[in-house]
């Protein structure tokens, strides 16, 4: 089994933005989409409970329940593409994923929210979502020095 962790530089983590926005979406709908079923479904429990029993619709009951797990499989797929890919889903409810990076021979996390533009912010593995800082020139691509011109 191989322990090493995948690493992104900012341009890599970036360039993932569209892909992990749209998987991220469909997570967060799947989650959105199942709480909103269970919920009603606890409703109906509490009803049959407090009035000692209702006439329920069975086969109602067994779609819902199976629109439920589709729900909740399409939430689990699209997390464990997100994770396929090397990236952290950190909080689900609010779109926070962390992107390990190499800086200076330490891996430190970039952070990105949903609804943010880019990638501006990185944290250590140990200080997390609190210790976010800006993006500062390390993770910037080096730039090379031109080549000294030819003479024709």
């Amino acid at each position: 089994m191989d322990d090493e962790i995948k690493t992104f530089t900012l341009d890599e983590a970036t360039a993932l933005l569209p892909v992990l926005e749209a998987l991220l979406k469909r997570a967060i709908e799947g989650k959105q989409a199942a709480e909103s079923i269970e919920g009603r479904m606890q409703e109906l429990a509490r009803k049959i409970f407090l009035s000692g029993g209702l006439m329920v619709d069975i086969s109602r009951v067994r779609r819902q329940r199976a629109t439920l797990e589709s729900h909740i499989q399409a939430a689990k797929d699209s997390v464990a593409e997100i994770d396929a890919i090397g990236v952290q889903v950190k909080d689900l409810d609010t779109g926070l994923l962390d992107f390990p990076c190499e800086i200076d021979g330490e891996i430190v996390l970039l952070c990105w929210k949903l609804g943010e533009t880019r990638i501006d912010f990185w944290h250590t593995v140990e200080d997390g979502f609190r210790g976010r800082q800006p993006i500062d020139d390390r993770f910037k691509p080096k730039k090379k020095k031109p080549k000294p011109e030819q003479p024709n």
